[in-house]
């Protein structure tokens, strides 16, 4: 009897305990999936990165309870390092640049004028890269969190030091995620940390609507390449699997090296091809969109063919179909549905140049 008593005893508590969790509800998200939110009873929300790592929100004038696990991190946030300027971004969309006290790019580095603003003003300093951070000035700042990108794996005794000075260290991993919007979708973590729920759901839904309106409206039948010319005549070019790849499948193209051989290392988002493989797989492409972040950018075709002559032989420079990309168009990771509509624009011939935020023709 008294076994049977137990028993059923164990059953109520294991039924009724999905129910506790669904009155504590979590964070709706409609498409990341690299981090979850639970909100607790007592006013905290526990977050999961990555399925493993876990920190505690604290509100201001509470507590926190006992979280074996997890980091604790106590609102408001007042001096975050944000080596990730992913992350950087997120925050100053959200009006959110007084939680910043340290980054991780130089003045010189950012091309977002409200960083640039921030740091000329004093009101953000450089604190060293991410695997090299001058901690002296991260402790005499009273740096309350470390936000980091995924390249701190490849750096963990930085990690492991932030974390032995007092200063939480999360990874963001918004660039493991399957769906560009997913990448967006981190602005509701931020919106969480630096108390601006509300505001970052609602930026969340118009840019999604934005991104869900224009992929809605289908091919525009035209095919894509995106690529630069390297220092040493190599063309570097996404991934199929890459987020600017499905991005540009979104906008209503199609990625010429969707079916392309890949080198084997799929961690990466990029690779390298030779000149002769890209000419094969992006001559007749009918727009080419030249990534210009890391040369410093450029302004006309003359330009371009400078970088290989072979190029005069592509479809899109003989029809005048080659467009760049902006300085900002990786740092403003806020941007991707805006992005997705100026694509479509371009795909579908119907931008107006002279509105175009992220891209420019080269003539």
């Amino acid at each position: 009897m008294r076994e049977c008593l137990f028993a059923l005893l164990l059953a109520a508590l294991l039924l009724h305990a999905p129910l506790c969790f669904a009155e504590l509800g979590g964070m709706e998200l409609r498409y990341a999936d690299q981090f979850a939110v639970e909100y607790r009873e007592d006013g905290c929300a526990l977050v999961t990165v990555g399925g493993a790592d876990r920190y505690l929100i604290v509100p201001e004038g509470t507590e926190p309870p006992e979280a074996a696990g997890a980091a604790v991190l106590r609102l408001p946030l007042r001096a975050v390092y944000a080596a990730s300027s992913a992350a950087a971004d997120h925050f100053a969309c959200l009006g959110a640049l007084d939680a910043l006290r340290l980054t991780g790019t130089k003045r010189e580095g950012w091309s977002l004028p409200s960083l640039q603003s921030a740091m000329d003003a004093g009101k953000i300093l450089y604190a060293g890269k991410y695997s090299a951070p001058d901690y002296e000035l991260l402790l005499s700042e009273g740096a309350d969190l470390a936000v980091e990108n995924t390249m701190i794996y490849h750096s963990p005794e930085t990690k492991e030091q932030l974390e032995a000075l007092g200063i939480p260290v999360l990874v963001e991993r918004s660039s493991y995620e399957a769906h560009p919007l997913g990448r967006l979708e981190w602005i509701k973590l931020y919106g969480l940390l630096t108390g601006k729920t509300e505001e970052a759901a609602a930026f969340f839904d118009a840019q999604a609507a934005l991104a869900e309106q224009v992929s809605a409206e289908g091919s525009c039948g035209r095919t894509a390449a995106f690529f630069y010319i390297t220092a040493n005549g190599l063309v570097n070019v996404r991934r199929p699997e890459d987020y600017l790849a499905k991005m540009i499948a979104l906008a209503g193209g199609e990625y010429v090296l969707a079916s392309s051989e890949t080198d084997g290392e799929s961690a990466r988002s990029t690779m390298n091809m030779q000149a002769e493989s890209f000419y094969i797989a992006a001559r007749d492409a009918d727009v080419l969109i030249y990534n210009a972040t890391i040369d410093g950018g450029m302004d006309s075709l003359r330009e371009l063919l400078t970088k290989g002559d072979w190029l005069s032989d592509f479809k899109a420079v003989q029809s005048g179909d080659v467009w760049c990309t902006e300085a900002d168009v990786f740092q403003q990771s806020s941007g991707i549905a805006a992005m997705i509509a100026e694509l479509h624009q371009i795909f579908s011939g119907t931008a107006d140049e002279a509105a175009l935020r992220y891209f420019h023709r080269l003539r």
